[in-house]
């Protein structure tokens, strides 16, 4: 058993096919599915069910993959320490964050935090909260922007602020006159609401439940811009996050009585990064200049 092989196994649970795994491991197919075999005799157990169509893994191999898979984020650490201790600034530097964040946020700390950093490469990546946690313990990324609570153990997490949620809705609707929103304004509203997956959805919907409002029902929206787009038309209200609040001609923003709806945002990296030191310290410095 080495490390190679680790890699090829993992891959193959994630992609649960051997061309796509074996394109991923830039080798060829059949040395993929021999080195998987000579894994499986050396450990003398079946790590995957073999069909035409698809590989499977069984039960043990679902558990050696999650063995392989922390073997194969302590290698990373191992390399990212020794990266570290020549220059702990340097080097490449990997961040997810959710899309109703993005667009937003990084515009106003990106520009400064490269400057304060100029010997990081930092690479971007936007998905949803789930998937960005999942690529945050899989060591595919070095730390993200994520909304607090975040319930996974061995994630250090760093409060950085908290954003209030404001009432988007068209000027032309009778609550657009309001300079302040009750909660009770919209009782029994209905509110177009994000699509599965985005934890803002999850949020506005703990909120409609808390103020007796509901979901309009024949709409998801994708993202905050088509949500935008929607209230432009006057074909519904929702709630916006401050940092997305534009200056719309179409639009009113109109900000909540207390207590107001806010979420929590969050820097979060893995307790056992080599890089901590440096997430720290950047950590702060985005709270310094937010």
């Amino acid at each position: 058993m080495n490390i190679r092989d680790l890699k090829y196994l993992v891959s193959l649970a994630e992609y649960q096919h051997f061309g796509k795994a074996a394109e991923a491991c830039f080798v060829s197919q059949p040395a993929l599915s021999m080195q998987i075999q000579k894994l499986e005799e050396s450990l003398g157990i079946q790590l995957l069910e073999r069909t035409n169509k698809s590989v499977l893994l069984t039960e043990e191999g679902v558990t050696i993959v999650e063995y392989a898979q922390r073997v194969l984020n302590q290698v990373e650490e191992i390399i990212e320490f020794a990266k570290s201790a020549k220059d702990p600034y340097s080097g490449e530097l990997k961040i997810g964050i959710f899309p109703t964040l993005a667009p937003y946020f990084l515009p106003l700390i990106m520009p400064t935090v490269s400057k304060k950093f100029p010997k990081l490469k930092f690479y971007l990546i936007e998905e949803q909260t789930q998937g960005l946690i999942e690529k945050l313990k899989a060591g595919k990324l070095h730390a993200a922007f994520l909304a607090l609570p975040i319930p996974e153990k061995n994630i250090i997490t760093m409060k950085l602020f908290d954003e209030e949620f404001l009432l988007a809705i068209s000027k032309k609707h009778a609550l657009a006159r309001l300079k302040i929103i009750n909660q009770s304004d919209l009782n029994n509203k209905n509110l177009l609401l994000l699509d599965e997956g985005h934890c803002m959805r999850e949020q506005a919907l703990t909120f409609c439940q808390k103020i007796n409002a509901n979901e309009t029902q024949n709409f998801r929206a994708t993202s905050l811009e088509t949500l935008r787009h929607m209230v432009a038309s006057g074909l519904g209200m929702t709630l916006m996050p401050k940092l997305a609040c534009d200056n719309n001609k179409n639009i009113t923003y109109i900000p909540f009585h207390s207590p107001k709806p806010m979420r929590s945002i969050a820097f979060a990296w893995r307790d056992t990064t080599a890089k901590s030191s440096l997430l720290t310290e950047m950590g702060e410095y985005i709270k310094s200049i937010l």
